[in-house]
């Protein structure tokens, strides 16, 4: 008997009616998943350029980039809560709102836009890690594993109903450039998956459990400080957390100094016990490094502010660094 195929094909998905919200750099792989998928969206919309880098000239965001790479409908805004943000989202008449990455509370009346529903893409398996700084805090909380969410999104602050989650181990060579870089491709997958199934009606959506939830605030200046007291594995972990950008950071000879890359020893360097916190143990040709409050450290990718990146032992010769001299 002939095989008319119809038993292998898949049902053909129909296009939903999109529009795209995002702002940062880890949104772009959302947005490049669905202008390839049958959910090509009918609108972008980002924040408005900014000033930046020398000269301050106006930047747009890497999601406007992409949108014009792909040939997207964009508009550039200052908001999406009300004026000409709120009317190019009500003009576009989504069926779903997909949020990537955008950095703003939305209130109901953007929230009720969408025919379907608003769609959230989370850097973490809620209810862990609500909040900006998902990748960042994962890393400064030394977890072994975390993820990414699509949630139905509510007034609150990552709080809607879960609809698909995907988990990644975080590998213990991970900053959260590469560990945040990974996790949006995996999320732009997810995204669209979720779309395809809300779409052909079947997904389920469950309610977070708020009992489970953990926090993960937006960090602040200080959070960028080392302190050297601290045990050695949470110092390596704050530098994952913080490269490649803003950098966590201590100073040297009164000026401020980037710490990049960094990695615990246990190689018959003197006990950290026996001097402060914060001094050089050794500076070498083959190493910086460091005392701690529990440990030592190397300091394998440093930066003094005004100059470019150098490796630890690099930076020792360079300015001439000897044991005993004191960081921070």
């Amino acid at each position: 008997m002939a095989d008319d195929g119809s038993a292998a094909a898949a049902d053909p998905v129909t296009p939903m009616r999109v529009a795209f919200l995002g702002n940062a750099r880890w949104s772009v792989p959302s947005l490049d998943a669905l202008a390839s998928s049958p959910h090509r969206p009918v609108l972008v919309a980002t924040r408005e350029p900014r000033p930046a880098g020398r000269g301050s000239k106006l930047r747009p965001t890497p999601v406007a980039d992409a949108a014009r790479r792909l040939e997207l409908f964009l508009r550039e805004v200052a908001t999406v809560k009300s004026g000409p943000g709120f009317d190019a989202l009500a003009a576009a008449e989504p069926e779903v709102l997909v949020v990537v990455a955008y950095g703003e509370i939305l209130p109901r009346a953007v929230l009720d836009l969408p025919a379907v529903m608003p769609v959230n893409l989370h850097f973490s398996l809620l209810p862990e890690l609500r909040g900006a700084a998902p990748v960042q805090r994962a890393l400064l909380e030394g977890l072994t594993a975390t993820g990414v969410t699509t949630i139905r999104m509510d007034e609150g602050m990552d709080t809607g109903p879960i609809l698909l989650q995907a988990t990644e181990t975080i590998d213990p060579a991970d900053d959260a450039g590469s560990l945040g870089d990974r996790l949006a491709v995996i999320g732009g997958r997810l995204l669209v998956d979720t779309l395809d199934r809300l779409e052909g009606g079947n997904l389920e959506e469950r309610p977070q459990d708020g009992a489970l939830a953990t926090f993960a605030p937006k960090l602040k200046p200080e959070d960028e400080v080392i302190d050297w007291s601290e045990p050695a594995e949470a110092i390596v972990r704050r530098v994952r957390a913080l490269s490649p950008e803003p950098g966590a950071r201590t100073t040297f000879r009164a000026r401020r100094l980037k710490v990049h890359r960094a990695s615990g020893v246990n190689d018959g360097f003197e006990p950290c016990h026996s001097r402060p916190a914060g001094t050089v143990v050794a500076a070498s040709r083959d190493a910086l490094v460091v005392a701690t409050g529990r440990g030592s450290l190397a300091l394998e990718e440093v930066q003094l502010e005004g100059k470019r990146r150098l490796s630890g032992p690099e930076f020792a010769r360079g300015h001439r660094v000897e044991a005993g001299e004191r960081l921070g």
